[in-house]
């Protein structure tokens, strides 16, 4: 078998130059194209057959995971207060929430809401693993009444005597999409915020509009978020308002935002590193505002300012900070008079015009270790066209919502035999599905947990939607070896091309599998067609979940056994493949979700790329052994943002241990006295643009005694000679050395201070010629 797996590898350049179609299954004439829904008719989810389970809830035989709001009272008129009709949709079912726990896998909610105007009065409490679901055909409207008290319409993370439901850092899986929500019928002067959304890994909100007043003065704002370890949002529109957003976090990623009308567009009070890809603003007074002094790394793409005098905000350097890097790349300004505001002062004019690439703080070049500190041009990366749209900007794809096609346009896994309770073998009835419908159908993965015990071959072609996060489970020997890993999930054969989209669906394991390679993605886009093939709110996640067999029973931290391996590998995206993966977060779990306790569990590595592009990667991996992002060979990636956490329990073992390196999957070296987990490990690859990064290191064996000097690990980032790589708005925590080459330390942490981060604003390799 590791003979076999390494010609496949070899070979699959070659194969990769092959064209072919994508699959049909045995029950198809044609593929799928277009939706057939007819005009007038619901959203497909609504009429679907509900069957989905949550094998490990309390009372599991009744419990529902799909909640359709009017069926526990809502009416959706306008008229009648739907508050709690809707807060019952969301609670029924003894649920992870009010403070009774920190969170829970157990207990997953889809809460669907059909055309109308819901009104409310307080605030929609969105529990933990809650996805809120609009009807995409219409979506309803959330009617903020005139009355209303509360933080927010959406609240994602409640307040009760001053104490949030959940620790903001691990506030995961919660997801809103589809909404109208309206604040125009509250008084201009009335505290008044869409959603709340303090929140970290594994969330998104996806096609939301929120409407505010638009009289002077007004207080409104769209979204407020106070804290959190993000995460993703994108296709949002915010018309009036204070702000259009107000946001402190980590990091996060916004794609496709749209801000009309508003005082100030974008507020931002705290930041390690923000990135934010295709901006609109449109008649605002300030587009964004971070002048609070708490930034660590802005970088901004693709953006469009019209009418609005002042583009964004900036503080003032100190000798101790510099107080908030920021990259501003292909940004057009349409009637801006001030690009860039310091403390009272234009360090950049504004105009009718188009800035290619512009930053503000310490960019470095090659091995010297000392940055120069910019106020100006900064180096534009090379971009390869299969990388852009028509227009110029970062492709940029939304998540599939179907909102075209008809419930007989889909296929259920359950209703095709498969159980999904965690325990039956389900791999012969999946295949069975994708072999009978793949191609011609959309498969719906019914909520649940559906183990499998050998690969699960998706074809080329394959569109896959879950509930509420449906898991697919690799489990038994087959995935038990190290020294013979095999796939769980295959996504695409070599040379395979489709359109081929996943969405809502958790890949993991059942311990021990030291031998899974948790997901293979080998397909590629179609001709002429751009992220076609990827993945959306989809995610690995590696133990510290009911059913995993790796939770703190089995696994506390400072165990060292071999039932706790997790993975051999999270994700490989394969040389002929494209990929476009947004929002996906792969985790090796340092503690139980459905327990209370830390763990030491053991995954290989995080997410390899061969690819030859293009690849769109939007992304978390954490806590993986030898890396959480490897690119080798690779060629044609964006990457942005992209954050990662080195395993608490390192360097005790330290790496590869308790793996064996493997040539096979071109694994990193450990030399120098490294002794802990690489962020970004970047070998032979070309045009490698990463915009937007955040690497942490927090404990050593579990101690955060090494924070306080910054030496919890030596090296986080390190690229080879050979590779064509650019690096902007580079985060660290922890870290010695933010940047190596080679192997060897380059930019000093202390050089880059933002406080407890420091941020380089860019990296480019030596033979980068300035403009």
């Amino acid at each position: 078998m590791v003979l076999a797996r390494l010609l496949l590898l070899a070979l699959s350049a070659i194969v990769s130059q092959i064209t072919q179609v994508a699959a049909l299954g045995s029950a198809c004439g044609v593929p799928l194209t277009k939706g057939n829904a007819a005009w007038g008719e619901p959203y497909w989810l609504e009429n679907i057959q509900h069957q989905g389970v949550a094998p490990f809830a309390p009372n599991a035989t009744k419990y529902k995971v799909f909640r359709n709001v009017k069926e526990y009272g809502a009416v959706g008129d306008g008229v009648h207060d739907d508050t709690a009709a809707i807060n019952a949709a969301i609670s029924t079912g003894s649920r992870c929430g009010n403070l009774t726990c920190g969170s829970s896998t157990t207990t997953p909610a889809l809460v669907y809401f059909p055309a109308g105007t819901y009104l409310v009065s307080s605030p929609l409490q969105a529990y933990f693993y809650t996805v809120m679901v609009g009807d995409a055909r219409t979506p309803p409207t959330l009617l903020a009444s005139a009355n209303f008290t509360g933080i927010a319409v959406i609240d994602a993370d409640p307040y009760t005597n001053n104490q949030n439901w959940y620790t903001n850092q691990d506030s995961f899986f919660r997801s809103a999409r589809n909404f109208v929500i309206d604040l125009t019928q509250m008084p201009a002067n009335a505290s008044a915020t869409g959603i709340h959304w303090e929140v970290s890994q594994s969330t998104s909100l996806v096609n939301v509009v929120v409407n505010m007043s638009t009289e002077p003065g007004n207080i409104h704002q769209g979204i407020y978020m106070e804290a959190g370890s993000g995460g993703f949002m994108g296709d949002l529109v915010f018309n009036g308002g204070k702000y259009g957003i107000w946001v402190g976090n980590q990091q996060f990623t916004v794609r496709n935002i749209t801000v009309n009308n508003a005082n100030t567009a974008v507020f931002g009070s705290w930041a390690w590193g923000w990135t934010y890809q295709r901006v609109i603003i449109n008649d605002c007074q300030i587009g964004f505002d971070i002048s609070n002094g708490g930034d660590g790394g802005e970088a901004i793409i693709d953006a469009v300012v019209t009418n609005t005098p002042i583009f964004i905000k900036t503080p003032k350097p100190t000798n101790v900070s510099v107080a908030g890097s920021l990259v501003l790349n292909n940004i057009h300004l349409n009637n801006v008079s001030t690009a860039v505001w310091e403390n009272g002062t234009t360090i950049l004019a504004g105009g009718t015009m188009t800035i290619d690439s512009w930053g503000k703080g310490n960019v470095y070049t090659g091995t010297h270790p000392n940055g120069t500190f910019t106020q100006g041009n900064i180096y534009s990366a090379h971009k390869d066209s299969s990388l852009l749209d028509h227009n110029g900007f970062i492709v940029s794809k939304g998540h599939p919502m179907y909102a075209d096609y008809s419930v007989d346009q889909f296929k259920s896994v359950k209703s095709m035999g498969a159980v999904g309770d965690g325990m039956t073998d389900d791999t012969e009835a999946i295949k069975a599905v994708l072999a009978k419908y793949a191609g011609c159908y959309i498969i719906y993965f019914d909520a649940g947990i559906y183990k499998v015990t050998s690969t699960i071959q998706v074809p080329a072609g394959t569109r896959i939607v879950g509930e509420a996060w449906t898991q697919i489970m690799g489990a038994g020997l087959n995935f038990n070896n190290q020294e013979d890993p095999n796939v769980v999930v295959q996504v695409g054969t070599p040379g395979s091309q489709g359109v081929t989209e996943i969405t809502d669906i958790i890949f993991t394991t059942q311990g021990p599998t030291a031998g899974a390679i948790v997901v293979e993605w080998n397909v590629r886009d179609p001709v002429g067609l751009q992220g076609a093939a990827g993945m959306w709110d989809s995610h690995v996640r590696l133990g510290g979940a009911n059913g995993t067999h790796l939770q703190d029973a089995e696994c506390p931290a400072g165990s060292f056994s071999p039932e706790c391996f997790a993975a051999f590998l999270g994700i490989h995206i394969t040389y002929g493949a494209t990929a476009y993966l947004e929002g996906t977060w792969v985790w090796l779990a340092d503690h139980d979700l459905d327990g209370i306790d830390q763990l030491t569990l053991f995954s290989g590595r995080g997410i390899l790329s061969h690819s030859q592009g293009p690849v769109w990667m939007i992304g978390t991996a954490e806590h993986h052994v030898l890396y959480q992002f490897s690119l080798v060979g690779a060629k044609n990636h964006y990457m942005g943002l992209i954050q990662t956490e080195t395993p608490y329990f390192q360097p005790d073992p330290a790496p590869p241990g308790p793996f064996s390196i493997s040539k096979v999957y071109d694994d990193p070296t450990f030399e120098n006295g490294m002794t802990m987990a690489w962020g970004l490990w970047v070998q032979s690859s070309i045009d490698i643009i990463v915009f937007g990064a955040g690497h942490y290191s927090f404990f050593q064996n579990y101690s955060t005694t090494c924070e306080g000097n910054t030496t919890c690990q030596t090296q986080m980032v390190n690229v080879d000679w050979t590779s064509s790589v650019s690096i902007y708005s580079l985060t660290t925590v922890g870290t010695t050395y933010q940047l190596s080459i080679e192997g060897n330390g380059i930019i000093y942490f202390a050089n880059d201070s933002e406080g407890f981060s420091s941020t380089v604003t860019l990296w480019s390799p030596a033979r980068a010629i300035y403009p």
